[in-house]
């Protein structure tokens, strides 16, 4: 840590060299001025952590200076201590009315000049991290805000399709005939398949962000995984008329947590296959790069402009957009994918390029690395 930063504004000699010996034997940097007009060149140089400052001196006084001090906003929160033959309780009160923090009286004693500057850096230190945290608490709520305006917004239109057409059904079915009904019901299913989905990923960033998602890092075999999922995905994909395919090789094995390796997976893959049009492709591929293992999953759908692919992981920048074929989604899935990757050592990214296709990518550590350890 660097050693805090002493200045001591006084017009006597002896007391400068005094207080200089002393605080810098006590582990101080120690800046000297001998005027108020001095003392305010020197912070225009370098900012001090504290200020001793005497009270009369020749020119700028100490009470002037320290209100010269605190009208700037660069030095306005620079504790001063001031000290002075001054004993009365007028001058105490003035010191005061112009922010010092502290008032020491000569003849002073080393000693007490030494717990009265700790005690005002730790002040100091203990507001800088308050100020840290509540900016930090700040930005976390802004998130946590925008994140469930997000989940309401996307709950509410989930619900209207619900609600909407079980009360067609509900009050008018004798009007429809079996097709219609059964075109209701699949348009239903749909909608609470993404409301399902929409509360997995609620559940899911909420517990990555409270740290209570268990984490069981493991040797995973990449080939198996990614072969279940293009399995897992096959009647989508057909249905839109898509090719899915992997080129993973067996034995390509990561060490990375199962669950969170296979929601990335499934996103990736359901994202690729949502934004592909009819007698498009999507392919999965692994790469060994010293202590990783780089995953990509490629379209040749719509792609993206480098203004949308900005947004793609910040919850503040939220976007989302409809699929070929009008499918809907939570938005909220890359935001997830990326903190798993995270998670677990590695990190997401992304290439695309409007009307060319989109291919995400995504890093593990290598399982073959863990084994040799």
């Amino acid at each position: 840590m660097e050693k805090p930063v002493i200045l001591v504004a006084d017009d006597d000699p002896l007391n400068l060299q005094a207080l200089f010996d002393y605080l810098r034997g006590s582990g101080f940097r120690v800046m000297i001025a001998e005027s108020g007009e001095e003392a305010l060149e020197q912070v225009k140089l370098s900012l001090p952590d504290i200020i001793l400052m005497d009270v009369r001196m020749p020119g700028l006084d100490g009470f002037e200076t320290c209100r010269r001090l605190k009208e700037n906003e660069s030095t306005s929160d620079i504790p001063v201590i001031f000290i002075t033959a001054l004993s009365d309780t007028p001058d105490k009160i003035r010191g005061f009315e112009m922010h010092a923090v502290d008032y020491i009286t000569k003849p002073f004693h080393q000693e007490e000049v030494l717990a009265r500057i700790k005690t005002h850096l730790t002040i100091q230190r203990q507001k800088k991290e308050l100020a840290e945290l509540n900016e930090e608490l700040a930005r976390a709520n802004a998130t946590k805000d925008k994140f469930f305006s997000i989940i309401a917004h996307d709950l509410k239109g989930a619900f209207n399709v619900l609600i909407s057409g079980g009360r067609l059904l509900s009050e008018h079915i004798d009007l429809f005939d079996k097709d219609k009904i059964k075109a209701f019901a699949e348009e239903m299913v749909i909608s609470a398949q993404n409301t399902f989905k929409l509360l997995q990923n609620l559940l899911q960033w909420a517990g990555v962000q409270r740290n209570t998602i268990a984490f069981k890092p493991m040797k995973i075999d990449l080939h198996n995984l990614v072969s279940a999922n293009v399995v897992f995905f096959q009647k989508n994909a057909e249905q839109k008329k898509i090719r899915v395919s992997h080129s993973v090789e067996p034995g390509t094995n990561v060490q990375a947590d199962l669950n969170m390796t296979d929601t990335i997976l499934r996103n990736l893959i359901s994202n690729a296959l949502k934004f592909t049009p009819a007698n498009g492709e999507v392919s999965i591929s692994a790469e060994n790069e010293g202590e990783l293992v780089r995953v990509s999953v490629s379209d040749t759908g719509i792609g993206m402009s480098d203004e949308n692919m900005s947004k793609l992981f910040r919850i503040e920048g939220y976007f989302k957009s409809v699929g070929t074929a009008g499918e809907k989604g939570t938005g909220l899935g890359l935001i997830l994918c990326k903190e798993f990757a995270e998670k677990n050592g590695g990190t997401l990214w992304v290439e695309s390029e409007e009307g060319n296709g989109t291919t995400f990518t995504f890093s593990l550590p290598n399982g073959r690395m863990k084994d040799d350890g």
